[in-house]
């Protein structure tokens, strides 16, 4: 099985989806559907099919979850010897070396990654670009608009 690595904050908040899924919301979605077979006819009871489409929907995901969770390769990085380089987990100030423009991004799993916080997977070019790199190295990223130079100012082990 393929290893998918994770924080411990990105692993916990799975394990928190997942529990609200089937202790929450799987038997809410089955008292829906006790109620709609009360209705009578299931042919044509939009109700019954509305309900067990959302089953469906969160079985799916709960699924995917407890594969996220059994495959997660959780990395602690305050357990790891602090160093200038950048690795999963680190915090990463970046300075676009032509315009000056200053970025702080944290190095995450795929499934945790939300840019409006901060946090880039692993796999996006600027994480690929910086990872393995110390600070004062100048990183090239490949974007739509062309290649942009960074400058990597920082890197926290938080």
């Amino acid at each position: 099985m393929e290893q998918n690595p994770i924080t411990p904050e990105g692993y916990k908040a799975l394990e928190a989806e997942l529990k609200h899924a089937k202790s929450v919301e799987r038997p809410a979605i089955v008292r829906d559907i006790e109620e709609a077979r009360a209705h009578g006819d299931l042919s044509e009871n939009s109700e019954y099919d509305d309900a067990k489409e959302r089953q469906s929907l969160l079985e799916g995901r709960i699924r995917r979850l407890e594969h996220l969770l059994a495959s997660a390769q959780v990395i602690d990085v305050r357990e790891l010897p602090k160093t200038d380089r950048v690795v999963f987990g680190t915090t990463v100030v970046i300075e676009n070396t032509d315009s000056g423009e200053e970025r702080t991004w944290r190095i995450v799993g795929e499934h945790e990654s939300n840019v409006n916080e901060g946090l880039i997977s692993y796999k996006a070019p600027v994480a690929k670009a910086v990872i393995g790199r110390s600070e004062g190295d100048e990183v090239v990223v490949p974007t739509p608009g062309g290649q942009q130079r960074w400058e990597i100012i920082e890197v926290r082990y938080e």
